[in-house]
């Protein structure tokens, strides 16, 4: 027998053997409540630049949402807001948006559509911008409310 295929066999050995692959940081906490309430953002362009609605997003705090997002913007727009994207608060995206490097946004494509479960972060606001690839000096601001959860 080669060598090559018992050293594969010995990487393959050693990865099952670390176990499934998680995100970085630490599990999150049980949610403050049970319901997913589904929101959605929807982004234009008015003279090139963003426009997301609604400007102030309302959500519960520390709970699981489900963010639909819904671009009529005939360019890629990135979706921040603070932290609520780094990796441990994002339960799934699907669609057309693509998680920035950075990990504090998502790119949406022109045209695109997509979902975003997300475990909310404590009570509180702060804002939340939408910013056009094509016009990065003009970004739109809203402003994330997070309020403690009904449960």
């Amino acid at each position: 027998m080669s060598r090559i295929p018992l050293l594969a066999l010995g990487a393959i050995g050693a990865l099952c053997a670390a176990g499934p692959a998680w995100a970085e940081g630490k599990p999150l906490p049980p949610p403050a409540s049970s319901a997913m309430p589904p929101v959605e953002l929807t982004i234009t362009l008015d003279n090139g630049k963003p426009v997301c609605a609604p400007a102030e997003v309302l959500l519960p705090a520390d709970t699981n949402v489900e963010l639909h997002v819904v671009s009529q913007a005939s360019a890629p727009v990135t979706i921040t807001m603070g932290d609520q994207f780094e990796n441990g608060r994002v339960l799934h995206a699907d669609g057309d948006l693509i998680h920035v490097m950075s990990e504090k946004g998502y790119l949406v494509k022109q045209n695109g559509k997509g979902t975003l479960r997300l475990r909310t972060m404590k009570a509180g606001s702060q804002d939340y911008a939408c910013t056009s690839t094509k016009n990065q000096d003009a970004p739109f601001k809203g402003k994330l409310t997070l309020t403690p959860p009904a449960n």
